[in-house]
């Protein structure tokens, strides 16, 4: 999630945050008396008004009418599902819901027409004939080359009431499959206008994407090793040399890297359409715009980000999808899963001060949590909250999350705030939900639901519940479901406790070595109980929000002035240190202690049961000078910096390599239960003497694997050094493999790495001695071999 500086990010009950810099407000004097009249031309003017410090300026928008003589379309009463815009029977056919609205109209642009904001036709909808229940549906057939849509509704224009019908503006259908307005990441609309509008593309039948055989992948889940990526971020950087810098295209020639590393699973940060430019405003630290680049703001469900693709808007949209199509099947051919982080909690409509352009013109109450006198709900702490437990918008959701996994081929989906989806809906009683009154049903709106209509829905959807399925189990408005996620056996979730607690646990902090023990058994104090497994946790030490891995042994304190918000915004309790000097020019113990902790943290992640998941950029140590809220930088700070994955090849990403193909040898480290004693022997500075003391900064397991015999793991966290016992085991012998008080390539000791020997000959004396020497703030893994001596 992004992060603001707002009134409060704790979330008051009822929304009052600014949306954005930019600002859109409707003149209810455009209001039509009639909204067809066939021999005029009629003019909607939206002005939007965008301030900026250098600068305020205005532009208005004129979308006009033509005066049709002869409609292009043959026209009829159509159907009323499914929702959306279908190729049916040689035509068009258009559904859309919309509850409390009292007049329909379909518009339609040809693209020339569009970027030159005139409307080509439009087509009123009569209720007699082209409504079913509140679903408004027409059928058309003519020549859809090029052809894109929108739709006008009349009704009550109440925000007190909670509705916003506004004839005078065009609306996105919510379900549409590729949204056009801007082509270019950043780049302003006509007039300088941030919000310029939007349409969606027409589908035709010769829609066409080559899949070649595509299959899901299905690992299991116990098998994945997760990489958090940014589209844009991974290859815009000018030293990534690719043809299409920025886009899907990129990510595709790019896709070895992720190999070489181990991964295969992809998770990409939001790819659905949204507004870059909506709260842009002239950054004075920067010296440039802040833009929504994370993109946790969406316009539309079913639309990819058309702007992440090098076609821009060319062909209506369509090669942008297929563009991102071809991401899919390249990183499946790779044996890559992709997922898809997506955030159901809110959109970019925001609170009553954000634009009309969608679900509040066709639905408002309908689509968010609104209170008795309008005000929006603020669970997500981006001024609205998506109405997750109505039936229509549970729909509306599950339709969605089919359309990406039927058509699109992702693998599953990662939900942003999930908790918001386990929160009852505006005007909720059990009449509304279940069809029939529930005796002492007194819930409220935003209350926390047992048994969520909408996670049943998609937990028992015979499509969705074989996919991937991972719950950011918290909200900002409070509620934290961690371990309490309602599952369905199927749900796995981010464990920001394992985030929390190794961090912890790594920096030296008393109190933590049996949190830490619970950590690396895969959470069984949150899992085990509600009948969940190791791989239900997904374990991360860093994620796109907070700290960067190297930032995160190199700060003690966020350092967020280049967002232009006073360092207000962003989380202050990070759990991090600086390893004894703030900031990147340290003396050189220094720098050795925190490449030390970065090891000590890729490690813990990889001998961890659960599903590790790595942020891009860590594996080389990408920093972005202790900034942990870059959610508005397009720039070097959000980029994925090539060249220095280059310079760090035979240091720090040679170690995330190879210890993250260590974990995926072993057959113990990604179990599908939690490990037992059979299995698994706790030991401290002596074999099976754990010391689980407040004090205490040391944890030791063995771990019996089929496939290496038996590994032993040390942590020693504390500023001391120690020397500790190995437990016995007759006619074998422990020999190093991985110690992170080493310089590389030390810290890893490959067979094929020159000098192996005499590494392993200077530690002869404590071996054979059945002893191991650990440096302060270092970790170990050593193999049980046999003995050739015995």
């Amino acid at each position: 999630m992004k992060c603001f500086s707002l009134p409060s990010l704790s979330v008051p009950t009822l929304a009052v945050l600014p949306q954005c810099a930019v600002t859109v407000r409707v003149s209810l004097a455009n209001r039509f008396s009639q909204l067809h009249e066939s021999d005029s031309v009629i003019r909607s003017v939206a002005k939007t008004r965008a301030a900026r410090n250098g600068g305020a300026f205005d532009t208005e928008i004129a979308v006009v009418e033509k005066p049709q003589l002869e409609s292009l379309f043959q026209v009829s009463s159509g159907y009323p599902s499914p929702f959306g815009a279908t190729v049916r029977d040689g035509g068009v056919n258009f559904a859309i819901y919309s509850l409390n609205a009292l007049s329909a109209t379909l518009c339609l642009f040809t693209l020339s027409d569009f970027q030159n904001n005139r409307v080509t036709e439009s087509v009123p909808l009569d209720p007699l004939i082209n409504k079913t229940g509140a679903v408004w549906h027409v059928f058309l057939k003519g020549d859809f080359t090029d052809m894109l849509y929108g739709y006008k509704f009349d009704g009550k224009f109440s925000p007190l009431e909670g509705q916003y019908y506004d004839p005078s503006r065009i609306l996105l259908d919510p379900y549409a499959k590729a949204v056009i307005s801007r082509g270019e990441f950043g780049a302003l609309g006509p007039n300088g206008n941030c919000w310029p509008q939007m349409a969606g593309m027409v589908p035709s039948d010769h829609d066409e994407f080559d899949w070649e055989g595509d299959l899901p992948l299905k690992y299991p889940q116990k098998d994945l090793v997760v990489y958090e990526m940014h589209v844009r971020g991974f290859t815009k950087h000018e030293s990534s040399n690719t043809k299409f810098p920025g886009t899907y295209l990129g990510v595709v020639e790019k896709l070895d890297h992720l190999k070489e590393l181990g991964v295969n699973c992809l998770e990409l940060m939001p790819c659905h359409e949204f507004n870059e430019l909506e709260y842009s405003s002239y950054n004075s630290v920067q010296g440039d715009y802040r833009v929504n680049f994370w993109g946790y703001s969406t316009v539309n469900f079913f639309s990819p980000m058309i702007r992440y693709s090098s076609a821009g808007i060319r062909n209506c949209g369509r090669d942008g999808i297929n563009e991102m199509k071809f991401l899919i099947k390249e990183a499946h051919k790779r044996g890559i899963e992709v997922i898809m982080d997506v955030v159901f909690n809110h959109t970019a409509e925001g609170n009553e001060n954000g634009p009309i352009i969608s679900f509040r013109g066709v639905d408002n109450s309908i689509y968010y949590m609104v209170a008795p006198k309008g005000e929006f709900y603020n669970y997500s702490g981006c001024g609205n909250t998506f109405n997750c437990s109505h039936p229509v918008v549970r729909q509306f959701i599950v339709d969605c999350l089919r359309y990406w996994v039927t058509e699109m081929h992702v693998d599953g989906f990662r939900f942003d705030l999930a908790s918001i989806m386990t929160r009852s809906s505006s005007l909720w009683d059990a009449t509304n939900v279940f069809g029939a009154p529930i005796e002492g049903d007194l819930l409220t709106t935003g209350t926390p639901l047992g048994s969520p209509p909408l996670i049943d829905l998609i937990s028992n959807d015979p499509i969705l519940r074989g996919v991937k399925l991972i719950a950011e189990a918290w909200d900002a408005g409070g509620l934290y479901q961690v371990g309490t996620f309602p599952h369905w056996g199927i749900w796995s979730e981010w464990n920001g406790k394992y985030r929390d607690t190794v961090r912890q646990f790594i920096k030296g902090t008393d109190g933590f070595a049996g949190a830490f023990a619970e950590c690396l058994c895969g959470s069984p104090n949150l899992y085990q109980g509600g009948g969940r497994k190791p791989w239900n946790s997904i374990n991360f030490v860093c994620a796109h929000d907070g700290f960067t891995l190297a930032d995160l042994v190199t700060y003690n304190n966020k350092h967020n002035l280049s967002n232009g918000e006073d360092n207000n915004d962003g989380e202050n309790h990070n759990n991090s240190w600086n390893c004894g000097q703030e900031g990147e020019f340290v003396s050189p113990l220094v720098k050795k202690l925190r490449k030390r902790q970065m090891r000590n943290f890729f490690l813990s992640l990889m001998v961890s049961q659960g599903v590790p998941m790595i942020y891009m950029g860590d594996e080389y140590g990408h920093t972005k000078g202790g900034n942990n809220n870059t959610y508005c930088h397009d720039n070097y700070l959000n980029y994925f910096q090539w060249d220095k994955k280059e310079e760090s090849s035979s240091d720090f990403f040679r170690f995330c390599c190879l210890v993250t193909k260590f974990r995926q040898e072993c057959e113990s480290m990604g179990l599908d239960d939690f490990p037992t004693s059979e299995r698994l022997q706790w030991h401290g500075h002596f074999p099976g003497m754990p010391d689980w003391s407040e004090t205490s900064r040391f944890v030791a397991f063995t771990m019996a694997d089929s496939v290496k015999g038996e590994i032993y793991v040390a942590f020693n966290t504390s500023h001391l050094p120690f020397t500790i016992t190995l437990p016995e085991r007759p006619g074998y012998r422990w020999e190093p493999l991985i110690d992170t008080s080493k310089p590389a390539p030390y810290d890893f000791l490959t067979p094929d790495l020159p000098g192996r020997e005499i590494a392993i000959q200077q530690y002869a004396q404590f071996l054979d001695a059945n002893m191991y020497p650990m440096l302060s703030y270092s970790s170990v893994i050593l193999l049980r071999t046999p003995d050739q001596n015995a």
